[in-house]
């Protein structure tokens, strides 16, 4: 019988921060998960305008971190790995957040790579989808707060890529108004056109068989499609969206005010000002893809951090 791993993995990106303590299965990659939560800290705020990590948004993210440590520490991890994305990676200050990390979690984040981030996510989003009726290849997307990562592939990673695209970046960016107005919706399905077309250099998007969405936009979505009274991972869990439904559910949050998103009952209100950023990028990938629909998953790169955290020496 194999012996388990109890692991902690911790993915810190531009909008949120999330904590998995897993049981995982080094032979057979079962994961069992035992704490699963989710924290939006913000820590990219300004970081697309400054180039640095603002000390309030250290310091939320810090706070979040303290939490963990003692989740960490009750459950009795015994890997721990942290993975900083997007914000990390473009912030002059990095080593600032790095520190502060260390000195909480006593582990050293790692600034990962577009690509590390694309191939953790693609572990995490389709290690349960083989063996069953989802065709190859697939085509993982990551919605970020900072930036979208794609990822073509069948039982491993062909391609891949991240751009600069997330929804916090996107609403920062274009100063979104309360509702969006359409001139900021051109301007922002641009900046979305132009990056898909950095992103299909290397990944051939058009390949794709199965499109798995992945994050908080894609499964707040998939929430306010499925009509729900409160946020219900089971439910949303590869729960499939139309396109069509896509479009329809982007456009109401476009026009919608802050009080109107924020009256939605599966709205985090860590999301209400950034939601219509992420589900304008949601809709323009699946327009450029070609595909009726996405599979949305639950699933992503805090379940490839874990993976790779129990298979580590």
């Amino acid at each position: 019988m194999s012996r388990r791993t109890r692991v902690a993995a911790v993915d810190c990106g531009t909008n949120s921060i999330r904590l998995l303590v897993a049981d995982v299965d080094p032979d057979t990659g079962e994961l069992t998960p035992l704490d699963r939560r989710m924290e939006i800290v913000r820590l990219g705020q300004d970081v697309d305008r400054t180039g640095r990590l603002a000390p309030e948004a250290l310091e939320r993210t810090f706070a979040a971190c303290r939490r963990y440590a003692a989740i960490i520490r009750e459950l009795g991890a015994e890997r721990v790995r942290f993975a900083a994305t997007s914000a990390s990676r473009d912030a002059e200050n990095r080593r600032e957040f790095q520190r502060g990390v260390v000195e909480i979690l006593g582990t050293e984040p790692e600034v990962i790579t577009g690509d590390q981030e694309a191939a953790f996510s693609f572990t995490g989003a389709t290690r349960e989808l083989t063996g069953g009726s989802y065709d190859k290849p697939y085509l993982v997307v990551d919605i970020g707060g900072g930036s979208t990562e794609f990822v073509l592939g069948d039982a491993s990673v062909r391609a891949a890529r991240s751009v600069d695209i997330g929804c916090v970046r996107l609403t920062e960016r274009h100063r979104l108004a309360d509702p969006v107005t359409d001139e900021q919706v051109r301007a922002m399905r641009a900046d979305i056109e132009a990056a898909l077309d950095l992103a299909g250099e290397t990944v051939p998007l058009t390949e794709a068989r199965t499109l798995v969405g992945l994050a908080g936009t894609v499964t707040t979505v998939a929430g306010i499609d499925l009509g729900l009274d409160a946020y219900d991972a089971a439910a949303i869990h590869h729960s499939r969206l139309t396109r069509q439904r896509v479009a329809a559910i982007s456009e109401r949050l476009l026009r919608s005010t802050h009080a109107e998103r924020a009256a939605i009952p599966v709205m985090h209100p860590g999301r209400i000002d950034v939601i219509a950023a992420g589900a304008l990028v949601l809709l323009t990938v699946m327009e450029r893809a070609d595909v009726p629909e996405v599979l949305v998953s639950e699933h992503d790169i805090l379940d490839g951090i874990a993976h790779s955290c129990a298979a580590a020496e």
